[in-house]
């Protein structure tokens, strides 16, 4: 079994109404649940996610609004449109990250390097290539992932209370566990392809010390996908509290891809970046052991 982050408790704390929509917009992108299909019933989908039905309310509304869901508030579990509406240029990361990860593990040799604030929507975006490695069909020889995540030793720009920070940052210990929770399962995702189909796979994690203001991905030397981190205040339950921060929602970033092949301005971006990849690991970044 491939362990998900809606498998693993990540500290404890429930999801977000966001959380929940993007892991849904996900299993209707890949097919999971298929146009006209039912979903299950809020009572259900709470359970699933250990929240109270409200936030999958909100959830749904989302998906709604996206022109993804019908007959929402019929009473009935809403269904799959019909009609899912395709989106033209940039998308939320989301819904780009896992397609061009997909064809980038169809590589022989995969080398995906990425410098962001956690490793949650690639952890959630790698779902696709490796269900196609599991079912046949892919099947690369390597797969080399290496991540920059902040330090924890530094003092991050986001997330952090809006009433500014304390002696025991409750907003820094949930980054933190989510950095550590969310990596693991990553790494432990991928590592199991070594038993279970052979491949030689590393993965490997840096510090930075510094808060990252964009998220990016480099593909097989070859694509380049960039993000910028929106900060928003808002509020959300962790534990026993409720945190008021100011704090970047990943996952609905726009996604920007420029790849070699395009053209000489695209080429020149993707080397570059990758440069700039490869000089912070090599120089200021120090090694990371996520505990």
């Amino acid at each position: 079994m491939v362990v998900t982050q809606e498998n693993v408790a990540v500290n404890g704390s429930r999801r977000s109404p966001q959380e929940i929509a993007d892991i849904l917009r996900e299993r209707i992108r890949t097919g999971d649940l298929k146009a006209g299909d039912r979903l299950p019933t809020q009572a259900e989908l709470a359970d699933e996610f250990g929240v109270e039905r409200g936030a999958v309310r909100q959830a749904l509304r989302t998906l709604q609004e996206s022109g993804l869901l019908t007959n929402v508030s019929k009473g009935s579990p809403p269904r799959i449109a019909e009609s899912v509406p395709v989106m033209g240029g940039p998308q939320p990361t989301m819904v780009g990250l896992a397609p061009r990860l997909a064809e980038a593990f169809a590589a022989p040799q995969v080398r995906v390097d990425a410098a962001c604030l956690t490793s949650e929507t690639l952890m959630l975006a790698l779902g696709e290539p490796l269900r196609r490695i599991h079912a046949g069909e892919i099947r690369p020889k390597s797969i080399d992932v290496r991540l920059l995540l902040p330090s924890r030793e530094i003092n991050l720009a986001f997330p952090v209370p809006v009433e500014g920070r304390g002696d025991d940052d409750p907003v820094h210990q949930r980054w933190l566990s989510q950095r550590n929770a969310q990596g693991q399962v990553l790494e432990h995702n991928l590592r199991a392809l070594r038993a279970t189909h052979g491949i030689d796979v590393h993965v490997t994690f840096r510090a930075l010390p510094f808060t990252p203001p964009i998220k990016l991905y480099l593909l097989n030397g070859s694509e380049a996908l960039i993000a910028y981190y929106m900060i928003t205040k808002r509020e959300e339950e962790w534990g026993s509290e409720t945190l008021d921060m100011y704090d970047v929602l990943g996952s609905e970033s726009l996604l920007f891809s420029f790849e070699q092949r395009t053209g000489q301005r695209d080429a020149a971006f993707v080397e570059q970046s990758q440069k700039w990849f490869n000089a912070l690991w090599e120089t200021i970044t120090t090694d990371l052991t996520l505990s």
